[in-house]
């Protein structure tokens, strides 16, 4: 690993969980709605990002049982983001395409998470 980086900057599933991020926080800007639900919006983005800053947080740790911690919390984020994302596509604030496609991402970075977590389990 480089000294002028993170750890965490060497895992490809955690620039794929900051891309993902990225991609719904885009997305969601280009949503038009009158925002009465806005808290919906702030939160979606919350889950998202923390997708990311968890795996971050987790290699940040002293310990490989900390990082798996945090590997879980990470996929649990996913998964609230991926719940959100179903529930704006419900209420036509997102197309289907846009969706299938965040939940092709998500699936991809669910089982780099779930072979991460089993690799370090070993």
């Amino acid at each position: 690993m480089s000294t002028d980086k993170f750890a965490h900057e060497d895992l490809k599933v955690w620039h794929m969980a900051v891309d993902f991020a990225t991609g719904i926080v885009t997305l969601l800007e280009d949503v038009d709605t009158d925002r009465k639900h806005y808290r919906l919006f702030e939160q979606v983005e919350a889950s998202a990002a923390s997708i990311a800053a968890n795996i971050a947080e987790g290699k940040g740790r002293y310990s490989t049982k900390e990082f798996i911690h945090f590997l879980y919390v990470a996929r649990g984020s996913l998964y609230e983001t991926m719940t959100f994302l179903e529930i704006f596509k419900r209420k036509q604030w997102i197309k289907e395409t846009p969706h299938a496609k965040f939940a092709e991402q998500g699936k991809e970075i669910a089982a780099m998470l779930k072979g991460l977590i089993n690799s370090l389990a070993d």
